[in-house]
């Protein structure tokens, strides 16, 4: 049975554009002049390759290759990548690939589903149907311990470094799936609606039966016959703008519960019979996500290296009148839907697949698509604030969110529950990303399609000018 995705909306802490990472694997320049004289020299090796050693053939013009034997090297605007081998990624030999090969395979049937594009389609992704091949070898293969899946990875892919140009490093962030208290009818102590779907919220595009719609773009409400206007605003939403329509799914404690919610893209909600009601994202209200996070350190309320989920809480729950004007500087409201998942089931990413605590990420979904592997290297917060824990591990992207922008940007699904929102919380880190790309995208091997240029022709000499009167003379 396929479920409809959970979407999250973005990130508690949004990032800005500095970097403070630095691994040793160069800077970026280096990394684009590494993968220039890569290519360059591939190309170079490939054509010395191929000329013919006999004299004779330095007269002779070259014959180019014929255009469909061509295949360029990636372009991706603004992103510099570098071909690297195995051994380069620290971490690499003692990953348990098994657990990733597991999720990758999750994601291998929505990407085998899709229809397959045409060679001159050009609307898609950089990676463009580049996973089938992998994920066809990925139902037939032998894999059964870290090893064999490791092989697999390494059989299949070819590691490549990506990041923003200019940019050394990417950076993540962590989330999770709350567990919260609730009821499906209000009382004394739940009070804050969990609404789904209104039905005069309209998306360009989209109809009302769609299962679920965009998480960036306008979004409009129909006054009289024709008019659309925008859609409410937090704010006016939490004052009743949609209250006493039937839409409310379930009642929580808090405003600020129903945030995390909204931030996180779905939850699980304990009723007090013991049973959950499951609800994933469904829509949203059309207006950019504000991070309160960024909000709290931009007014010196809380410091930067001191940010995290658990201290955004903490301050809203000291501080309920603040609270809600810092709050409501997040303009963005959040439906939802409920789904039929089982209490311990985990949450269904964008992609449409159950997310796999410790291995799946979010990423950028106009760059990327889902099910593309990603090496994660970087040393995170996860035993406590002040941790410094190797995390060197495979991981598939399966979800996404409205803040998670650009190639070298994800945030790490830990799961669900309390603890995993408490590690979720500290992740805010530098990281090196490592794509894996499918063989036949594979830069080194494309470059060694790509003709050199003519050789430029010999300059001639201008031949010299003959005198005029001797020419009379000879020809008299």
């Amino acid at each position: 049975m396929t479920f409809p995705p959970a979407i999250r909306i973005g990130s508690w802490l949004e990032r800005k554009a500095d970097t403070d990472g630095r691994f040793p694997y160069g800077s970026a320049a280096a990394l684009v002049f590494a993968a220039v004289v890569l290519t360059c020299s591939a190309v170079a090796d490939a054509r010395s390759h191929r000329r013919t050693p006999r004299p004779e053939a330095e007269a002779t013009h070259h014959v180019r290759p014929r255009p469909e034997s061509i295949h360029w090297p990636l372009a991706i605007p603004g992103v510099q990548y570098n071909p690297v081998s195995w051994s380069d990624l620290r971490g690499w030999a003692d990953d348990d690939q098994l657990k990733a090969f597991k999720t990758f395979k999750a994601s291998c049937a929505p990407v085998l589903a899709r229809k397959p594009k045409k060679p001159d389609d050009t609307s898609d992704k950089f990676l463009g149907d580049g996973l089938r091949e992998p994920c066809l070898a990925a139902r037939g293969a032998k894999v059964h311990d870290a090893a064999s899946a490791r092989a697999f990875f390494e059989e299949q892919f070819a590691p490549v470094t990506i990041s923003r140009l200019g940019e050394d490093a990417g950076f993540v962030t962590g989330y999770y799936e709350p567990i919260v208290e609730g009821s499906r009818t209000r009382t004394d102590v739940y009070t804050v609606p969990v609404y789904r779907r209104p039905s005069n919220l309209f998306v360009r595009g989209y109809s009302q039966a769609t299962p679920s719609l965009p998480n960036k773009g306008d979004v409009f409400r129909k006054i009289g016959r024709r008019k659309l206007v925008p859609y409410y605003d937090r704010a006016q939403i939490e004052d009743g703008a949609i209250a006493g329509r039937g839409l409310e799914i379930v009642w929580l404690k808090s405003q600020t519960d129903l945030l995390f919610i909204q931030i996180q893209g779905s939850a699980r909600i304990k009723l007090a019979d013991g049973s959950m009601v499951r609800i994933n994202y469904d829509s949203h209200n059309g207006f950019p996500y504000t991070p309160v996070g960024r909000v709290l350190i931009e007014r010196n309320i809380i410091p930067k290296e001191q940010m995290s989920m658990q201290r955004i809480r903490e301050y809203m729950e000291q501080n309920p009148g603040a609270a809600d004007e810092l709050r409501r500087t997040n303009r963005s409201y959040i439906f939802f839907h409920e789904v039929s998942l089982k209490a311990d089931d985990e949450a269904i990413g964008a992609q449409g697949v159950p997310l796999t605590a410790g291995r799946s990420i979010a990423v950028d979904k106009a760059l990327h698509v889902y099910g593309t592997p990603f090496f994660i290297d970087a040393d995170l917060p996860i035993e406590s604030d002040t941790s410094n824990t190797p995390f060197r591990r495979l991981m598939i992207a399966q979800d996404t969110g409205s803040a998670i922008v650009g190639p070298a940007r994800a945030d790490l699904y830990f799961g669900a529950g309390a603890e995993a929102g408490r590690i979720a919380g500290r992740i805010k880190n530098a990281a090196r990303f490592t794509i894996l790309l499918p063989k036949s995208l594979d830069p080194v091997a494309r470059g060694r399609t790509v003709p050199l240029p003519d050789a430029r022709p010999a300059e001639e000499k201008p031949k010299p000018k003959k005198r005029r009167g001797r020419r009379h003379a000879e020809n008299s």
